[in-house]
């Protein structure tokens, strides 16, 4: 769809931060040493992965509905943001797995001036690109890109940590802080990981649209009530990636001939997608007065 391949500019930025990022702070732990600056290189690894996932579920999310997927493939941006979320835990099983051997030997750290300036202009590129992703992503309503900025701002405050645990170092001599800043850093992006993981498999769960839209939508009917006798129920709302999904009935007086409950449905159709982004609509007319009408006003109807 024409309208997503913003989104795709987007993940393609996301991709050129992670290379940027990957060659600063590889070279960082090249000319240092440091197990902290090592554990930064890596998640910037998962970066990357992360930011290639993200721009391939944004292009299969993007493509139209077919006779397979009638509904499109909006819900492969839960997927991006899920498997970020697990490659996340595994960067931070790996930074664990690289410290625990230098707090029994700690070692020290090579040009500890240079690395910090390498890593802090890395941390300024994500910085950068995080705050962009994010603001995008709530604008445009896409996970996948809101997921990928929350784990560059996750690796910012990870880089400000391992910064600050080489200055300690270097300026201490406490060589055991590097591999103890590494654990810390292992810690924080497991949580990074757990609360992506969360959020995508509740997308997944067809979760309702926010109440602030929904309390737009009852608005609208609130509105036509009175003006024309009519009646509305069933309203069901869902999310799938940036696409809201809504449904409901509308009961028009028995004597109203199709054309104009078929036109009074278009317009209140019209009035919800001015008002609810990216959403689609769909109305099922019933007559005001059969008793049949109000069968299905319940969740489940067997």
């Amino acid at each position: 769809m024409a309208a997503d391949r913003p989104l795709e500019r987007y993940a393609w930025i996301s991709v050129a931060a992670a290379l940027a990022t990957i060659a600063l702070k590889a070279f960082a732990w090249q000319v240092t040493g440091s197990v902290g600056m090592l554990s930064d290189a890596l998640e910037s690894l998962i970066n990357l992965a992360a930011a290639l996932l993200a721009l391939s579920m944004l292009r299969l999310a993007a493509l139209p509905p077919d006779e397979a997927h009638p509904y499109g493939r909006f819900k492969a941006e839960y997927f991006a943001s899920g498997i970020e979320g697990a490659l996340i835990v595994f960067a931070a099983v790996s930074i664990a797995i690289a410290a625990a051997p230098r707090l029994a030997a700690p070692q020290p750290i090579e040009a500890p001036l240079l690395g910090i300036a390498l890593s802090a202009l890395a941390t300024a590129i994500n910085l950068g690109i995080g705050l962009l992703l994010i603001s995008a992503g709530r604008r445009m309503h896409s996970i996948a890109l809101e997921a990928d900025g929350h784990h560059l701002m996750s690796d910012v405050w990870t880089s400000v940590g391992v910064i600050a645990g080489v200055a300690l170092v270097a300026a201490t001599g406490w060589l055991i802080l590097d591999p103890l800043i590494a654990l810390a850093v292992a810690i924080q992006i497991v949580w990074t990981g757990a609360v992506l993981m969360r959020r995508s498999f509740a997308g997944l769960l067809d979760a309702a649209i926010p109440e602030a839209e929904r309390a737009e939508i009852e608005k609208i009917f609130a509105e036509y009530r009175p003006r024309y006798g009519v009646e509305f129920h069933a309203l069901r709302t869902r999310q799938a990636g940036a696409r809201r999904f809504i449904s409901f009935h509308l009961l028009v007086p028995d004597a109203w001939p199709v054309d104009r409950a078929h036109q009074l449905s278009e317009e209140v159709e019209e009035r919800i997608r001015s008002l609810v982004p990216n959403a689609i609509t769909f109305c099922h007319l019933e007559p005001i007065s059969h008793p049949s009408s109000y069968d299905d006003i319940k969740l489940e109807r067997w």
